[in-house]
């Protein structure tokens, strides 16, 4: 896989994980934790991206 392909499965996932944290936040008797664990999960995925793209 080459590098830009994998930057763009990085932000297909940043921006699926985006869009949960966003579900879950809208959704009654959300769980706090879970929202803690997307946000964790995606700002890991940013780093990630980031580290990359300095390449």
């Amino acid at each position: 896989m080459s590098l830009q392909a994998h930057l763009e499965e990085l932000r297909r996932k940043h921006q699926a994980l985006s869009e949960a944290v966003e579900a879950e936040q809208r959704r009654p008797g959300s769980n706090d934790l879970e929202i803690a664990r997307l946000k964790k999960q995606k700002l890991q995925l940013k780093e990630e991206i980031t580290r990359l793209s300095a390449h």
